[in-house]
């Protein structure tokens, strides 16, 4: 380290903020010629270097070398400037000369103005390069100590910076005191908020994720796949695992003997209850699957362009099957993507007679057509009775031509069909 107080400085502000000495030297610069620029006032280009040999911000006022001088405050002609340096110093037209100007003479104000200036720049650079760390950690599980306390946000100091939970990230069932330990995913990192940039989260499916990594080693090498997960925070939370070998059971390598494993993780979610279910590719069994712990009687896919899907289940299971306020359907929905209706037997029975019922009137009506007819049939029969027993004599009396000729024709069919041979067929 050098022995020169400001280059120390330098270095020590460069290690606390997590920042390259070159970016602090860039902005004392920027600073000195800041408050050089409103105290001279005289349209100069101004130029400050940091020079380390003596740890002094040196000040400039640069000139440029012109045939004939029209701003002065900018150009210096070609004789005068031989005549600063000698004929021999081999100065031309476009050179450039540094003229040293006194930075002691800036006062107290243009000190101040420096001094705000190199904490703007500074704290860019810290976040700048907080942003670039940070963003390529997110999804990561982070642990912190709660610091403070800011309108039910919580400040967690992470490390060496401070991150936020906002109160919509935070669980119900958590509360947290100052000190206490907090265990985070990091949800998304801020380029342009003036708090804390990194945002943690407790209730992002994500934490889920990573926890059965660290809890599951058949997750962490690859064996057992999470296919998806999501979370009601504080209350439930479905999971869905997926084996890529037969020989291991991805359901029973998450709960662990004796429920071991995803105990650890239920006790750091504060007794989040938690549903592992096993994934297939069939939407069927999924969805049958998703809606653990109720036993489902059957599933028929009602649309599936819209993906939505009747689920009929025993009448003591619909409220195990839809779950407290419907929690246990919801997340079912969104763990599969399918839009889940849920009906008991008997509402399915009742729903089937109803459109049972529907086709009644027309069945009604084909009965009293059918009704209609018969009774006309009777009648038909009480007439060929009542004609059999007393009124063929009147009606012979009445056309006694027409009767002798149905007499007559009918013998005569008779016949022909009594030639018709025995041999020939009929």
């Amino acid at each position: 380290m050098s022995s020169n107080p400001l280059q120390q400085t330098i270095e020590a502000l460069a290690k606390e903020k997590n920042i390259e000495p070159e970016v602090v030297i860039a902005a004392m610069e920027e600073a000195v010629l800041t408050a050089s620029r409103k105290f001279y006032k005289t349209g100069e280009d101004l130029k400050a270097k940091f020079n380390p040999e003596n740890g002094q911000i040196e000040l400039f006022a640069v000139k440029t070398i012109v045939e004939q001088v029209e701003t002065p405050a900018t150009e210096i002609s070609l004789a005068e400037a031989k005549e600063i340096y000698g004929e021999d110093a081999g100065v031309e037209v476009g050179y450039q000369i540094e003229f040293p100007k006194r930075t002691d003479v800036l006062g107290r104000i243009a000190a101040q103005t420096a001094k705000q200036v190199i904490f703007q720049k500074v704290r860019e650079a810290e976040r700048e390069t907080i942003y670039d760390e940070y963003n390529q950690r997110v999804g990561e599980v982070m642990s912190g100590a709660v610091k403070r306390f800011e309108q039910g946000d919580i400040i967690v100091e992470v490390g060496r910076i401070e991150a936020i939970l906002p109160r919509k990230e935070q669980s119900r069932a958590e509360s947290y005191s100052q000190g206490d330990r907090v265990r985070a995913v990091v949800k998304g990192v801020s380029k342009s908020a003036k708090g804390p940039q990194v945002v943690l989260s407790r209730t992002d499916p994500a934490l889920l994720i990573k926890l059965f990594e660290q809890e599951v080693p058949e997750i962490y090498d690859g064996t057992v796949i999470i296919r998806g997960a999501v979370r009601e925070a504080g209350d439930r939370a479905k999971v869905a695992v997926y084996s890529r070998e037969r020989d291991v059971d991805p359901v029973g390598a998450c709960v662990g003997m004796k429920g071991t494993r995803v105990q650890a993780i239920i006790r750091e979610l504060r007794g989040e209850k938690i549903d592992i279910v096993e994934y297939s590719d069939d939407a069927v069994t999924f969805v049958t699957q998703a809606l653990s712990p109720a036993k489902v009687q059957r599933v028929s896919v009602v649309d599936d362009y819209e993906r939505v899907m009747e689920v009929v289940v025993e009448d003591q299971q619909l409220s195990l099957a839809i779950g407290k306020k419907g929690q246990n359907v919801r997340l079912a929905a969104k763990l599969t993507g399918w839009r889940i209706d849920i009906k008991s037997e008997e509402e399915k029975r009742r729903e089937v007679e109803a459109q049972f019922g529907d086709f009644a009137p027309e069945g009604e009506g084909a009965d009293a057509e059918g009704a209609e007819a018969a009774e006309a049939g009777a009648a038909g029969d009480e007439a060929v009775a009542s004609a059999d027993a007393g009124e063929t004599p009147a009606a012979v009396d009445a056309a006694p031509e027409a009767v002798a000729e149905a007499v007559t024709e009918a013998p005569a069919e008779t016949t022909e069909h009594d030639r018709t041979s025995p041999d020939e067929p009929r």
